[in-house]
């Protein structure tokens, strides 16, 4: 009857890391376009503040919220299929 409990705890943890890797990756590119865009307008200021300021806007974004839907996805995509093969 709880045969599906380690098929969820696996399915979370292989999403938890791929949330982590894209999270990792996002701020990475972030970082990087930010310290181009410092060097293109002139490298005015602090960079490592221009980076942190710009790295906390980013932050708030909408975009690094996206992320998350790595674990809705799947979730709906299963919840879908399982409907679709028993009710359908």
């Amino acid at each position: 009857m709880f045969g599906f409990i380690p098929v969820l705890v696996i399915g979370f943890v292989v999403l938890s890391i791929v949330y982590l890797a894209l999270s990792v990756w996002s701020r990475q590119v972030r970082r990087g376009k930010l310290r181009q865009r410092w060097h293109d307008e002139g490298g005015k200021g602090d960079l490592e503040t221009y980076i942190h300021q710009g790295l906390e806007d980013y932050d708030d974004s909408f975009r690094r919220k996206l992320i998350l839907l790595v674990y809705i996805v799947p979730l709906v995509a299963v919840g879908g299929i399982i409907y679709v093969v028993n009710y359908q």
